[in-house]
């Protein structure tokens, strides 16, 4: 019989783990001896953290991240195969959703293990939630071209789509380049459109504010290199 494979966000700030992991998940990833994880470094940091019962020296860990080929997925399964349980932890928030691993879970589907997903936090759902825009017709559109024209073009694209289908448009961008993406937004939307910006999410800095483009314009936050998710809604 196959173990489950459970999917286990992890904090997007360190500052309170107990703030956004139950105490179940905790207990639940506490008691893995198998993990797949984007860097092990990290990872067992994490574990530390909520006291894993099993000396850390002694777990299994594997790695999946943006340089896995899909031919060494069936690898990775190996250990649920053979009827252990296995984590899939994410670096900062939900495994799969702007993250490595979809493609191991399809995978782990088509062998008929089961999939357990753990409840954590997810930065595009906070931030949707906090935001005051439709939450009934959204879609997440993870990172927009770097290069300005096709940025712009792709900008336009979301806002038109925004207007016609009363969806939010989310996005996301290297916190180092997410000043440039806020000045670029501000110069191609239109006045009336709503820009929600949430930075630093679970942090005790965290920041969340809805605004018209016109009136982001008369202050520019400054967001560099700061963690943000971008709402759109024309």
């Amino acid at each position: 019989m196959s173990g489950k494979l459970y999917l286990i966000p992890s904090p997007i700030s360190q500052e309170d783990i107990a703030w956004v992991l139950p105490a179940a998940v905790q207990q639940c990833v506490a008691e893995l001896r198998y993990f797949i994880v984007e860097h092990p470094k990290t990872a067992r940091q994490f574990l530390k953290q909520i006291g894993c019962k099993q000396p850390l020296q002694t777990l299994h860990m594997q790695a999946l991240n943006e340089h896995t080929s899909s031919k060494d997925l069936p690898e990775l399964l190996k250990p649920l195969l053979e009827g252990n349980d296995v984590g899939l932890l994410s670096e900062a928030g939900c495994p799969a959703v702007a993250d490595p691993g979809a493609e191991l879970i399809r995978l782990a589907h088509e062998n008929n293990i089961t999939v357990t997903p753990l409840v954590g936090p997810s930065s595009i759902l906070l931030a949707l939630m906090a935001s005051g825009l439709n939450g009934q017709r959204f879609a997440f559109h993870g990172y927009l071209p770097v290069e300005s024209a096709a940025r712009a073009g792709k900008l336009l694209e979301l806002e038109k789509f925004s207007i016609s289908q009363q969806q939010t448009q989310i996005f996301i961008e290297a916190p180092y380049r997410n000043q440039k993406l806020l000045e670029h937004l501000v110069s191609v939307c239109r006045d009336t459109t709503d820009l929600c910006i949430a930075s630093h999410l679970t942090f005790s800095s965290e920041t969340i504010a809805t605004k018209s483009i016109r009136e982001w314009r008369k202050h520019l936050p400054d967001i560099n290199k700061i963690p943000a998710i971008f709402l759109l809604h024309g």
